[in-house]
């Protein structure tokens, strides 16, 4: 693996790095895997599919393994018991945690969001009364992201598909931001050669520039006394520790230090000019990739938000449809509304944030249910999938065999199943639908979703 030397005269001084101990951690070729789990389905380790090495120390459910699983052939992965992320962009439970420790009721925007990862995090780490707005600008970037958040299973989110500048008119909505930041991507340089290849000082610069149009567009959406986090995958000063002291220079707020173990090796920083805290994380010296954090206090008032509160101008559903779906349900979902030929519900902080984000494109809100006809629900696939469905839903645990069978949408039999719709289910967790019928059963798994690996390939 070649290092360019332009990159290596690009980080002359750059804080906590090592030239000779980083180059030859590139050169081994080694790859660090690492999972985090989902609290909410899956809370032992030791029982996965496959085994752990160690727990990651900055996070609670993350862990390394001792080498790469096929995740793809893995139902665990697809049920969202775990999502497969970098284990130093996991640092971000810190930031949440020891800065806002109460957390009750908080509105959350990851505004750079796909493929998911800090958004299923975030998810984690909320309790059920606040919400998650999750953005995505690159319109074929969006569909990854749904189907990570519909497969991690809470109902407390909401995904949009917005330029950031679209969200500057808001006001003051949200009490964190979330923003992992478009970057030049030498962090990934061991995990990615092709990010090495695309390399370049014009890239550092357009990001840079990038950053700055992000958080000036974004800004105006923070509460006063709200928290902004901001990280990229880049080693650069200038989309780093130099976008720090040019925010503090812009606006009024405060960087926010964390408290860092020195066991775990992740290099404290503070910026040139404002002496604003920062953590970078080197693969040569911790067990993960390249990783930068800086949080920040936003102490000015937050503009007033534009857009008109009310109700949400959705057709809401009937009594009676409500009374026919409630078999379905666990009781957190109290607004329900018909999308198109969908019936959607969510819990009342979502419908009162959806209505206070109206002129936002939102792509999904709570949880799809289904199409409704003839008073008989067509369950959706993230209802399956979510933490609202009812336990008293028929269910059918599927081997490992025929878990991958389901995945495949290939045609299953299981004798002595209930007749109708079934969850299909593999060590007690939800895959999708099966609706049996007395000669056969439909697999209704999303054919756009289907695995197309063989076992042993």
């Amino acid at each position: 693996m070649t290092i360019p030397p332009d990159f290596i005269r690009h980080m002359t001084g750059a804080p906590g790095w090592q030239e000779a101990a980083y180059c030859r951690v590139l050169e081994t070729g080694e790859q660090v895997q690492s999972i985090r789990l989902n609290p909410h389905k899956w809370t032992d380790p030791q029982s996965l599919s496959f085994p752990v090495e160690a727990a990651i120390p900055w996070t609670q459910t993350g862990y390394y393994l001792p080498e790469r699983p096929k995740y793809t052939l893995d139902p665990l992965l697809h049920a969202g018991a775990y999502y497969v992320q970098e284990a130093s962009s996991m640092f971000l439970e810190q930031a949440v945690k020891q800065l806002l420790p109460d957390r009750g009721g908080i509105r959350v925007l990851d505004l750079c969001a796909a493929p998911g990862g800090k958004s299923t995090h975030l998810l984690s780490l909320l309790p059920e009364d606040a919400v998650l707005v999750s953005n995505e600008v690159i319109k074929s970037r969006v569909t990854i992201l749904e189907e990570n958040l519909v497969k991690w299973g809470n109902s407390n989110q909401l995904i949009t598909n917005n330029d950031p500048r679209d969200f500057t008119e808001l006001g003051g909505l949200f009490d964190l931001i979330v923003i992992d930041a478009p970057c030049s991507g030498s962090g990934l340089f061991r995990r990615d050669p092709k990010a090495m290849a695309e390399w370049s000082e014009s890239a550092v610069e357009l990001c840079s520039q990038r950053q700055k149009r992000i958080l000036t567009d974004i800004w105006p959406c923070l509460k006063e006394g709200g928290l902004l986090i901001y990280s990229t995958c880049s080693y650069s000063l200038q989309e780093d520790e130099a976008i720090a002291d040019w925010l503090l220079m812009k606006v009024e707020a405060e960087s926010e230090p964390l408290q860092v173990d020195p066991a775990w090796n992740i290099v404290e920083t503070k910026s040139a000019q404002k002496a604003a805290y920062g953590y970078r994380f080197y693969p040569d010296q911790v067990r993960g990739e390249g990783f930068f954090l800086t949080a920040f206090r936003k102490r000015e008032a937050a503009g007033t938000i534009a857009v008109r509160k009310g109700k949400n101008k959705l057709e809401k559903v009937s009594k009676q449809q409500i009374a026919d779906i409630s078999a379905w349900l666990k009781p957190g979902l109290s607004q329900f509304y018909m999308v198109r030929e969908n019936m959607v519900g969510m819990p009342v902080q979502v419908d009162t944030l959806l209505a206070e984000i109206g002129s936002l494109y939102v792509r999904r809100a709570g949880v799809t249910l289904g199409k409704w006809a003839d008073r008989k629900l067509i369950p959706d696939h993230a209802l399956a999938l979510s933490n609202e469905v009812h336990e008293v839903v028929n269910r059918i645990e599927l081997s490992a065999d025929q878990a991958l069978q389901y995945l495949r949408k290939e045609e299953i039999h299981v004798p002595g199943s209930a007749s109708g719709w079934n969850l299909a289910c593999y060590s007690g967790l939800a895959l999708g639908w099966l609706k049996v019928m007395p000669n056969r059963s439909n697999n209704y798994y999303p054919k756009e979703w289907r695995i197309l690996m063989q076992s042993g390939r």
